[in-house]
């Protein structure tokens, strides 16, 4: 599954007139708190855990909550608070790294497509649509094949998968960029197409890249979770709110809570990271900026 966007490309706005509307964007404001607030708990997880998330005590497990575990523990008897903020700080490495790798590799290459056109954009186009048929699970499942299952190997599938989103919104954007009158006067000027692709094409589509990786965050963070679900991704011991979701499956009667903490906090998560995006996605279309 795949999102893309599409925004006018223009002009940055002023710093201090951006803030003033984002201030008043009230889906960027709730998006923004959201995501810091999940920020906030992977930081807060590497200093601090009301107990260690890596504790196996069973003569306590499936306690309710209490002053000594505010959200109760789960069958091993671990502290959920501290689960979930140990796993915020897993899903957030994950989503990062695969992002980077998406977002790095996918420019590039449609810079690239957008700047040569011919025979070497229609190899990485098709390259592109090449790598579409493999989705993040399929290439989780066969990495794991290889090289067993792990948080490497689910980095690498969603990362792969995330490679020919970017190359698609880049290389139209760039497109778009290219046809511009101002494209063609640095031409007459004599510059070549990579020094026009990094001072005047990248620039002026930085801002759908942007909000693109806001929403391919969101998809990286749910085929994290999902991964660690089927056990390709994220393994014992280190918590995450995907094996959060697996451990609980046979507790649903007995101990649902266990598996709506972290459902909750996944959906959270993409709902902020979605806001985030749709703000973004206003507030940097100049057509819209003007309207606000």
């Amino acid at each position: 599954m795949s999102a893309s966007v599409t925004i006018q490309a223009g002009p940055a706005p002023a710093p201090n007139a951006f803030w003033r509307r984002a201030l008043r964007h009230r889906s960027f404001v709730v998006g923004a708190l959201l995501c810091l607030a999940v920020l906030g708990a992977a930081l807060l997880s590497v200093v601090w855990t009301p107990w260690s998330a890596y504790e196996i005590d069973v003569a306590s497990k499936l306690r309710p909550p209490s002053s000594a575990h505010w959200l109760g523990t789960d069958v091993l008897g671990r502290d959920i608070v501290s689960l979930l903020l140990v796993g915020a700080r897993a899903t957030i490495l994950v989503g990062i790294i695969a992002v980077g790798i998406g977002l790095t590799c996918g420019v590039a290459l449609g810079l690239i497509a957008a700047a040569q056109r011919g025979w070497t954009e229609e190899l990485i186009m098709r390259f592109s649509d090449f790598t579409f048929a493999f989705p993040a699970v399929l290439s989780a499942i066969m990495l794991a094949a290889v090289i067993g299952p792990g948080m490497v190997t689910s980095i690498t599938a969603i990362g792969i998968f995330q490679i020919p989103v970017f190359v698609r919104v880049t290389r139209g954007s760039a497109g778009a960029i290219w046809a511009r009158e101002f494209i063609l006067a640095a031409r007459a000027a004599g510059k070549g197409r990579f020094r026009i692709t990094i001072e005047h094409v990248l620039p002026n589509i930085l801002s759908i890249l942007i909000v693109q990786a806001t929403i391919q965050f969101a998809l990286a963070i749910l085929a994290e979770a999902a991964l660690s679900y089927l056990g390709l991704g994220t393994q014992p011991p280190q918590p995450s709110w995907g094996r959060m979701l697996n451990d609980a499956q046979t507790l649903l009667f007995q101990s649902p809570s266990l598996a709506v903490y972290p459902g909750a906090a996944i959906a959270l998560a993409v709902l902020g990271l979605n806001l985030l995006g749709d703000g973004l996605r206003d507030l940097l279309d100049p057509r819209l900026a003007r309207q606000r």
